[in-house]
């Protein structure tokens, strides 16, 4: 019988001015033999040049760099080629989330955070956790079911939406950009959200949200009651729940431990959702990496509310919403420009057969 052929690596061009980067960036993908490492950029003018002369898979870019910054660099790469994945690779500081937010807003695939551990070796571990997946997820997804667009509503007379509940990881930050203005205002439920990022990122994605959209969005606050007409967002580095208590519901955030490998974690809150709304829980699982959402969409469902997914060809990455699609979870699935008129029909009451 004969073997199937191996897919040869994944090639990965480095682009930052610290050397340090350069070689634990380079040593972590040799460890890898589904990866390689084709070369290596001090500036966005020597990366161009090599982009174009080697042909990456994948470009590992550093924002601040002389010469030519990583936004520049970003933008010259969109101006000839819109497919080649662009990962930043960021440092955790208030100016780095909103450079690194800008980054995505014009086109980046995704973000990681630098090693922050002293020595190679530890720093490099933290390379292969935080970054090598990201590479390979963008590169070559993996195969299996996705969430074909196939719209469904269940019947009138279905359970009114008294909260939504949002997931979201990679690709997220610039679905709910769209996402949220488009689902207007003054909403008679509220809206949490959990995106999968790091502090201070979160804190940077509320501010923008909040610019943009027709209701206040901020960064949900421990223990401050949960009313309509606003958008809570989970912190970085703690997961996000609601609590009722009689007719009140308040907010609940906490250093438990990762679910699914995140923290904020999707299913916390769609679970504590469930509990605490029951039936009038609208899920809403967006483009991302990994399975986050699935038990807590089966314990929405559970609880007689509604599912509704991101289809494949607008997410960066489908895993998450396919994740729940395939688990026959969801009861519809929408391109994300479709999202957000779709949420206001049915937050509105709105929703025909």
């Amino acid at each position: 019988m004969q073997r199937p052929i191996a897919a040869p690596p994944i090639r990965v061009l480095v682009v930052d001015d610290a050397v340090v980067v350069r070689r634990v960036v380079g040593r972590a993908i040799e460890r890898d033999p589904s990866l390689a490492l084709v070369g290596v950029a001090a500036n966005g003018k020597l990366a161009l040049a090599k982009i174009e002369a080697l042909r990456p898979d994948v470009v590992v870019l550093d924002l601040e760099m002389p010469v030519m910054d990583g936004l520049e660099t970003l933008a010259a790469i969109r101006r000839t080629n819109t497919a080649l994945p662009v990962i930043v690779f960021s440092h955790l500081t208030a100016p780095a989330a909103d450079a690194t937010l800008d980054a995505l807003a014009a086109g980046a695939s995704d973000f990681a955070m630098k090693p922050r551990a002293d020595g190679i070796g530890l720093a490099e571990d933290q390379v292969v956790a935080e970054l090598l997946p990201r590479i390979k997820a963008l590169v070559r997804p993996s195969m299996g079911p996705t969430p074909k667009a196939a719209p469904r509503v269940r019947a009138a007379g279905a359970r009114a939406v008294d909260v939504v509940v949002m997931a979201a990881s990679t690709g997220g930050p610039n679905a709910l950009a769209e996402i949220l203005p488009a689902v207007g205002g003054p909403l008679r439920v509220p809206i949490l959200v959990v995106q999968h990022m790091p502090p201070v990122f979160t804190m940077i994605l509320a501010q923008r949200l909040d610019r943009a959209a027709a209701v206040p969005v901020a960064e949900a606050q421990p223990g401050e009651p949960v009313v309509p007409g606003r958008v809570y967002l989970a912190p970085g580095g703690h997961h996000l729940a609601v609590v009722r208590s009689g007719d009140r519901v308040r907010i609940r955030i906490y250093d438990g431990p990762p679910e699914n490998s995140c923290r904020p974690a999707a299913d916390v809150l769609f679970r504590s959702a469930a509990a605490a709304y029951g039936a009038g829980v609208l899920g809403v699982v967006l483009t991302g990496m990994g399975h986050d959402g699935l038990r807590g969409a089966e314990a929405v469902r559970a609880a007689g509310g509604t599912v509704i997914a991101q289809d494949e060809q607008t997410s960066v990455v489908a895993s998450m919403p396919a994740a729940v699609a395939a688990a026959g979870l969801t009861d519809t699935v929408h391109p994300v420009g479709a999202i957000g008129p779709e949420l206001a029909r049915r937050i509105s009451g709105k929703v025909t057969r």
